[in-house]
């Protein structure tokens, strides 16, 4: 392997130890780490600045993260470049539409393929594949979000990974299918039976759904 693909197997590796879709985890580990460090590093730098005024900043959802950082004075000179666009456009009452993407949002589609990418060719092979395959296999696997995007971009998958997770998803289907059933009226004795994990699969299928929050 690389020196990359170790630093991949390495982060992977250890996101396979802890709950939820270990690429999600990445995901919003790094994005995390994106903002943190674009706050102290980059609020001078006129590129980025630019892409993030184009952008007409982050969107709704990274926005709302802004406030637990400690940088006041990064957030605020961002902020008022986007401001001062949305003030030109209540005068002139024209829309104000964003040109560009949100700066973190494509940063997490550049992590997710750059993981993805390294999956997909992680064919078991080498001592450092069959270890990732024997972590990710006692993981929780990928959320259906992050394997149907795997799915799209590469057309080979190693045997492995799409038997892992056509079992998982059938599995997590059947479950949910118990529990829509064993819910109707009369089958209250037989619901209380059901282990604890199976009487709210619910949340577990609405996880798996739209993957873990970033």
């Amino acid at each position: 392997m690389a020196v990359d693909r170790h630093i991949n197997f390495f982060e992977l590796s250890d996101a396979c130890k802890k709950p939820g879709c270990p690429l999600c985890r990445i995901v919003g580990d790094r994005a995390e780490r994106y903002i943190d460090n674009m706050l102290f590093e980059h609020v001078s730098d006129r590129s980025f600045r630019k892409a993030h005024r184009l952008a007409g900043g982050f969107c709704d959802y990274h926005s709302r993260g802004l406030i637990s950082f400690r940088d006041g004075l990064a957030v605020a000179i961002m902020g008022r470049d986007i401001l001062e666009d949305r003030i030109v456009s209540f005068k002139t009452r024209k829309p104000w539409k964003p040109k560009e993407r949100c700066p973190i949002c494509v940063e997490r589609d550049r992590i997710e393929v750059e993981y993805l990418g390294f999956m997909a060719g992680s064919g078991g092979e080498s001592d450092d594949e069959r270890d990732l395959c024997t972590a990710f296999t006692a993981s929780e696997g990928l959320c259906a979000p992050h394997y149907g995007r795997l799915l799209e971009l590469y057309k080979k998958v190693p045997q492995w990974i799409t038997a892992f997770h056509e079992h998982k998803f059938e599995e997590l289907i059947a479950r949910v299918n118990q529990f829509i059933e064993l819910s109707a009226y009369g089958r209250q004795e037989e619901f209380h039976a059901l282990p604890e994990k199976d009487q709210v699969v619910w949340k577990e299928l609405a996880l798996e759904l739209r993957g873990m929050v970033d």
